[in-house]
C-alpha cells in the first residue's frame, strides 16, 4: 500500500495557472517547489535587489517548512537557480550559509539565463526529510 500524498499551496495565481503545488509530502519526504520572492498576496518583492529577493525567498521556504512541521535542519538538499550567477554567487553563498547555520544540506547552484517572472533573479527548491534528526 502506497503513501498518502499531501499538497500545500499559498493560493497565489501562478499555482493554478501553471498547475502545481508549493510542496508535496509523500511519507516523510517533502518536495518543495522552487520558491521565489513574493508577499502573501502574490505580489513580487525586490525588483532589482538580489539580496532582498533571496531573503524573501528563504522566508517563503520557512513558511512551507512550518506548514509541514519541519525545521531547517531537516532539509536534505537545496537547488538554487540564479540569474547573473557570476555577479550574485557571493551573496547567494553568504545568505544560504546564514540561513542554514551549522546545518549543511546537499546543494546545487545553477546559473540560468531567465526565470518565470520578469524581475525574478533567484528561485530556491528543497528536499526535506521529516524523519531526519540531525
Amino acid at each position: 500500500m502506497g503513501s498518502q500524498m499531501e499538497t500545500f499551496g499559498f493560493g497565489v495565481p501562478w499555482e493554478s495557472l501553471y498547475g502545481y503545488s508549493q510542496a508535496t509530502r509523500v511519507g516523510d519526504t517533502v518536495y518543495v517547489s522552487g520558491q521565489l520572492s513574493h508577499d502573501r498576496d502574490g505580489n513580487f518583492v525586490g525588483a532589482g535587489d538580489f539580496e532582498l529577493q533571496v531573503r524573501t525567498t528563504l522566508e517563503n521556504l520557512d513558511l512551507v517548512l512550518r506548514e509541514f512541521g519541519a525545521e531547517r535542519s531537516q532539509t536534505a538538499e537545496t537547488t538554487v537557480l540564479v540569474r547573473n550567477l557570476r555577479d550574485n554567487f557571493d551573496t547567494t553563498a553568504r545568505l544560504h550559509a546564514e540561513y542554514f547555520g551549522e546545518h549543511r544540506p546537499a546543494g546545487t547552484v545553477m546559473g540560468v539565463s531567465d526565470l518565470a517572472l520578469p524581475d525574478q533573479l533567484v528561485e530556491i527548491g528543497a528536499l526535506v526529510r521529516l524523519d531526519a534528526h540531525p
